[in-house]
């Protein structure tokens, strides 16, 4: 009995050993199943990404392409050569199903509409392909981070500029697509803050798409009726910068800073173009909207999404701040200057870097 007992124990011991390899086998699979995913839907970590920039009529624009491909070498990332979609949000959805279409394991999107870009989120989520936003932060849809600075800092330091600058009277935002959330931040954010901060100062407003030749043909419109205009804020000196000068050059109304009669003017971007009109005296300042990083952290960003990392609220080692938005999607807000006659030679700005 004895005997027998010891053998049935032994059996018994070996049926448990055997159950408990089978389950660690299961919860291996299933681990390498979760692994599996995550690598499916991000490339683990390699591949090609595509890169689809909104428009390249503008200077600033112009410098993050140019910017891409040395940030995607430094970051270790396999870039395809980017994809312009022209100031058309439809032709930029189509132009993430192309990308999707060759293969590409991630995607790094500027998007030109906040709302319009979620059909191309959603065809990518749908591929497993992980999407870095840079710039314009999307209403819905899955991306791994977006890459931008605040907005609603740039309408404030505009509004801050002009108020110590202008003690009452008139001043001008032109203004950005109201379909983008930039757009929408730069514009809520200088008006509140003039009507909160400088109540003697009248905002008037010149609704302009990003677009060039709109800016200037409302602006031409606004001075006739408006010529004792003293401030204008720019809300992209890569689009608005040399429609402006040249609507205020023909009209006489050109002074430079110092001088008599000299419209108080603040932009937005910090290309080498508005770096020129400060030190001209033309213009009095800009943010400066950092084109380098924002092509150095969205190549960052989506190699790390490929990998499966994922990222938290808080500070970074790169001086700026993820914060989670109100669609929980999380944003690493980059630092942007503001750019006056006192710091524009600074050979830390981008925009004295860029030949």
């Amino acid at each position: 009995m004895a005997g027998r007992n010891v053998r049935n124990t032994r059996i018994a011991a070996r049926a448990v050993r055997a159950a408990a390899a089978a389950a660690c086998a299961t919860l291996v699979l299933a681990a390498c199943g979760s692994t599996k995913d995550s690598v499916s839907s991000g490339g683990g970590g390699t591949g090609k990404v595509g890169v689809i920039l909104p428009l390249l009529t503008s200077p600033f624009w112009q410098s993050y392409n140019d910017y891409v491909p040395k940030m995607a070498k430094s970051e270790g990332v396999d870039a395809l050569k980017t994809v312009n979609s022209n100031s058309d949000p439809s032709q930029q959805i189509t132009d993430i199903n192309n990308q999707l279409n060759q293969g590409v394991k991630g995607l790094v999107v500027a998007p030109l509409d906040s709302a319009a870009i979620a059909a191309g989120l959603d065809q990518a989520e749908r591929k497993g392909v992980p999407v870095v936003a840079v710039d314009v932060a999307p209403e819905k849809g899955k991306v791994a981070m977006v890459v931008r600075a605040n907005n609603v800092a740039y309408g404030e330091k505009a509004c801050e500029y002009l108020g110590k600058q202008i003690p009452s009277g008139k001043v001008v935002q032109i203004m950005g697509d109201l379909a983008s959330v930039n757009g929408r931040d730069r514009s809520e954010a200088f008006r509140t803050c003039v009507q909160k901060n400088y109540p003697k100062l009248k905002v008037l407003e010149i609704p302009a798409k990003w677009e060039s030749d709109t800016a200037a043909s409302k602006l031409d419109t606004l001075l006739n009726a408006n010529p004792d205009i003293k401030g204008i804020y720019m809300q992209a000196g890569g689009v608005y910068l040399a429609p402006t000068l040249q609507t205020l050059k023909s009209k006489g109304m050109l002074k430079k800073s110092g001088q008599a009669g000299h419209i108080t003017i603040v932009s937005n971007d910090g290309i080498p173009q508005e770096f020129d009109a400060i030190r001209k005296g033309e213009i009095d300042a800009t943010v400066s909207q950092p084109a380098d990083a924002y092509a150095k952290y969205g190549m960052y960003y989506i190699k790390a999404a490929m990998q499966g990392k994922t990222f938290k609220t808080g500070p970074t080692d790169h001086d700026s701040e993820i914060v989670k938005l109100p669609s929980g999607i999380l944003e690493d807000q980059l630092p942007a200057p503001l750019v006056t006659k006192d710091n524009v030679d600074d050979p830390k700005l981008w925009g004295n870097t860029v030949k």
